[in-house]
């Protein structure tokens, strides 16, 4: 995590934000099916390519 290594206030603000990011991605994709099927397929094509 950059706030761990750059201990600075503005690292610190950085990672908070990412963190609620991935939280509000994960709960679109608990709210929206299809959102989350569309996403899996492409990860899938992503592994294999």
């Amino acid at each position: 995590m950059v706030s761990s290594v750059l201990r600075s206030e503005r690292a610190i603000e950085v990672n908070i934000a990412i963190m609620r990011a991935f939280v509000q991605l994960r709960e679109m994709l608990a709210f929206n099916v299809e959102l989350a099927r569309k996403l899996k397929q492409r990860k899938r094509r992503l592994v294999l390519w």
